[in-house]
This record gives C-alpha cells, sequence and structure tokens, in this order.
C-alpha cells in the first residue's frame, strides 16, 4: 500500500540546526525548572529595608593589625546606597592614610533570596572576591570565610551613640582569634 503523503527530507544542514535548536530549548527549560522561584520582590525588599540603617556616607578611624609591627592607623570611609530599587545594597569602602594615599579599597554587595530566606553578601578587593552569606542581627551584621587555615570572621553593630563599630577577627587553627581590623565610624551629612 502507497502512501497518499509524499516524503519530505530536510537538507542535512537545516535538520541538524533544528535538532540542536531544540536539544539547547530542551536543556533551557530543564535548567530553568530548577531554579528557585523567587516569591515576591516585596519580601526581598522588606528583608533589605531591615539594613536601612547603613544607608549614608560613613568615616572615622580605622586600625589594621597585619602581624608583627606597629598598627597602620587609617581613615576609613564607607558609601552606602540602595540599587535596583531596594534589592541591592552597594557599599564602597576606601582606607587612606595620612598622606590621602588609598592603602584598602572594595566594593561589596547586599542582596536577599527569599527562596532560601539568606541574605549574600559578595566583596571584591584587589582582583579578588569572597562570596558569602550575611547575618542580619538586629542593627548589625556579621559574615565570615575560611581561606587555608585562617577563619576570618567580621561583625558589625550600631552603637548606642550610632556609630558604626566593625571588628575583623582572624583565628588560626587553635590559636585564640586575633583582632586584625578595628572600625569606628561615624555617619556623615
Amino acid at each position: 500500500m502507497k502512501s497518499a503523503i509524499p516524503a519530505f527530507a530536510l537538507p542535512p544542514i537545516i535538520s541538524a540546526t533544528l535538532l540542536t535548536t531544540a536539544f539547547m530549548i530542551s536543556i533551557s527549560l530543564s535548567l530553568a525548572a530548577q531554579q528557585p522561584v523567587s516569591n515576591s520582590v516585596d519580601a526581598q525588599r522588606e528583608a533589605m529595608h531591615k539594613l536601612s540603617f547603613l544607608a549614608g556616607h560613613w568615616s572615622g578611624p580605622a586600625t589594621i593589625v597585619g602581624g608583627p609591627g606597629e598598627p597602620l592607623h587609617l581613615t576609613q570611609r564607607e558609601d552606602v546606597e540602595y540599587k535596583l530599587d531596594g534589592l541591592v545594597l552597594l557599599i564602597e569602602g576606601k582606607s587612606t592614610s595620612a598622606d590621602g594615599k588609598v592603602a584598602f579599597s572594595a566594593l561589596a554587595t547586599i542582596a536577599y533570596d527569599d527562596a532560601s530566606h539568606t541574605y549574600h553578601f559578595r566583596a571584591y578587593n584587589a582582583g579578588h572576591y569572597l562570596d558569602t552569606e550575611l547575618s542580619v542581627p538586629a542593627n548589625g551584621f556579621s559574615w565570615s570565610f575560611t581561606a587555608g587555615p585562617a577563619h576570618i570572621v567580621n561583625t558589625m553593630h550600631l552603637t548606642e551613640k550610632g556609630e558604626w563599630d566593625e571588628v575583623t577577627e582572624v583565628t588560626v587553627g587553635g590559636n585564640p582569634p586575633h583582632r586584625s581590623v578595628d572600625m569606628q565610624l561615624q555617619h556623615q551629612p
């Protein structure tokens, strides 16, 4: 018995292109289905609002102890502003020496993932970056990471005077924590 529908063949190049396109669409849909679904942009903004006390310009003394020898005394400036309609907090920090030379600069972002209910902190400095979770207790924040044998914990809180008090402690092995950074910043007009 013969078919009334004539056979239709695509040229090999078109056939391969269609097959590749179908495969890519299939993979894309599969990956998209695995991504966490954002519950609400409003929930993200509400969570980010808990950090609103940081917004603005801050400046004050910073002391860095890197090892043996004299500590380094600098002036620290932190410029903090919301971006993307309150969904991301952008923090730019810069330390200068008494002669005005930049000794340290960094840029960081904070965002809230409503699917996992976590704050994410990403910081950039000197060609490196760090991704970690951020803890947000009342009027403060904390983040930590491990680098080789060292565990670094950074904690910030507002003092009763409204000052930005931030401390970084480094623990190596079983040794007690060593305070490596100490900042006390005042909110600038």
